[in-house]
């Protein structure tokens, strides 16, 4: 009974390892595809954004109703749906013959995401009961979330190459029906609880977040003093502080706020979202560098990552004995600075560097991400009763999901502003109309186009020749610089203040859970607790 146990937790363990590492793989793996599906679909970088986009919206925007739903009809069955959501989605991905398709795929894949992710810490503490037993899985979990992330570049450049840009969604789909028949065999039921679905939050939020993406990615294209743009913009604003208010006031709303009044809490929360930022922003528009720019292959591209992919493997059980010793503190400050300090180390670079010379930026971002999952995962585990893990749960997982959200858009629109800008004085001078800047800027959506590669349908990149096409590599080079010392200003001021919230505050770890499942008390500025096992 006690082998047929153990083999149980064992199987169980692997079903969310392998379901949390194939939504952690889908974050980045499309990345490297873009260029592409720029080719195929004649997608431009505001659709390619989109494709990224909509997967990402829709994750963050339901994260919190998933987890309010595993709650209230039971957290295995709510995450066997989302499984079979999102290999659907995949599937449909895959097949997809036009941008719309695509995105409306991705954005299927987000629900299911969106189902699944809550549940899966959440049925990790129910099956390992025993503390050790648990800090050991949540450091395994951890490191293969982390594992997804970095492997997803490596394994998908070649995918692309030799199996088209569809293969990075085929590859969901037998783990996804594997995953589906270990979990209906192997997880455990837990009892649902009775639980008031917000509808209202979740209406304010989605619509809030919605207007705010559309407003930062067409900003750039139509203009920001386009009325839809600004309209969309005032109506975010509007849309996320109702949400807010409407949250403060609910007895059981789909945010707890009370959580960020924690400083330990709030500091740990605030550094998933802004890491997020920062290296989901990069990532999204690197691929289009080397590929667009550099005229590398897909399959070069993602080995280019190996340094990354190491590191952030490296990292994460190196950040599990720093938390143990000093808290979660020491961790995720330094992987802040060292995310700012890689980050901003790519702007010294231009079209000509070589990649030894940037290298170390590399090694420097993979230490960084690494050193941030775990602890953020230990800090709110610490600092929750068990009754409120679900809500936790989902609460790292949509800041994380919105930092990505926010950072693709925002450095997007930093990166498109300046593009179009220096792009335009360019060509003027030149002598080229004005008017085909933006035409010129989107070549950069397809691999290789203007450099000797294949073109999309409308042959964007065909015309791209001699000075032209030097005028969109500078004006492209010019733009990344200028995003990437914008996301390391953000990282580098977020590790600022995480350290003021908890080096400061002495905190090593939460005051142990009330026997009674009722939420703790905030902890003073004073309050010094126990320390925790490694995980």
């Amino acid at each position: 009974m006690g082998e047929s146990g153990a083999l149980r937790k064992r199987l169980a363990l692997a079903t969310l390892c392998v379901t949390m590492f194939m939504s952690m793989l889908d974050n980045v793996i499309v990345n490297l595809a873009l260029p592409r599906i720029g080719q195929e679909l004649d997608a431009g970088i505001s659709g390619l954004q989109w494709v990224v986009e909509g997967y990402s919206l829709v994750y963050a925007a339901l994260l919190l109703t998933g987890g309010a739903l595993g709650d209230r009809h039971g957290r295995t069955r709510v995450f066997r749906l989302g499984l079979a959501l999102f290999t659907a989605g995949s599937a449909v991905a895959a097949l997809a013959g036009t941008t719309g398709v695509l995105v409306a795929a991705r954005m299927l894949q987000g629900v299911g995401a969106a189902l699944l992710t809550p549940g899966s810490l959440a049925i990790l503490r129910q099956v390992f009961t025993d503390e050790r037993e648990r800090a050991r899985a949540i450091g395994l979990w951890s490191a293969v979330s982390a594992l997804g992330l970095s492997v997803g570049p490596v394994i998908g450049g070649p995918m692309v190459d030799h199996l088209g840009w569809a293969s990075v969604f085929w590859i969901n789909v037998p783990i996804g029906v594997a995953g589906l028949v270990l979990a209906s065999r192997v997880l455990p039921d837990i009892a649902p609880r009775r639980r008031r679905i917000d509808l209202g939050g979740l209406a304010l939020s989605a619509a809030g977040l919605g207007a705010l993406v559309y407003a930062l990615i067409e900003g750039p294209s139509r203009g920001w003093t386009d009325a839809r743009v600004l309209g969309c913009a005032v109506a975010a604003v509007l849309l996320l502080v109702a949400f807010v208010l409407l949250e403060r006031r609910l007895p059981e709303p789909m945010l707890e706020l009370g959580l960020f009044r924690d400083g330990v809490l709030g500091g740990a929360l605030l550094s998933g979202f802004m890491v997020s930022f920062g290296m989901f922003g990069a990532m999204f528009f690197l691929p289009l560098l080397m590929q667009g720019v550099l005229a590398w292959a897909p399959t070069d591209a993602g080995y280019a990552g190996l340094p990354m992919s190491a590191m952030i493997v490296a990292g994460a059980p190196l950040a599990g004995r720093l938390t143990g010793r000093h808290g979660p503190g020491v961790p995720l400050v330094l992987g802040l600075l060292l995310c700012a300090a890689g980050l901003g180390g790519l702007s010294l670079y231009g079209d000509q560097a070589r990649y030894p010379e940037y290298l170390w930026t590399l090694f420097t971002m993979g230490l960084g991400m690494g050193m941030t999952f775990t602890p953020v995962s230990i800090a709110v585990l610490q600092r929750v009763t068990p009754a409120r893990t679900g809500m936790a749960s989902a609460t790292i997982n949509t800041l994380r999901e919105l930092g990505g959200v926010v950072g693709v858009a925002a450095l997007g629109a930093v990166l498109t502003h300046r593009l179009t800008g220096t792009l335009t004085d360019s060509l003027a001078r030149l002598g080229v109309p004005p008017g085909t800047a933006g035409r010129a800027a989107d070549a950069l959506a397809g691999a290789g186009a203007g450099h000797g590669g294949p073109t999309g349908p409308g042959g964007a990149g065909a015309s791209l020749t001699g000075p032209v096409q030097a005028a969109v590599d500078g004006a492209f080079v010019d733009g990344v610089h200028l995003a990437v010392r914008c996301g390391a200003a953000g990282l580098a001021a977020t590790a600022a203040l995480v350290a003021v919230l908890l080096l400061r505050r002495g905190s090593r770890s939460g005051p142990a859970a009330p026997a009674s499942g009722q939420p703790r008390p905030v902890p003073s500025a004073g309050t010094r607790s126990a320390g925790t096992p490694s995980a």
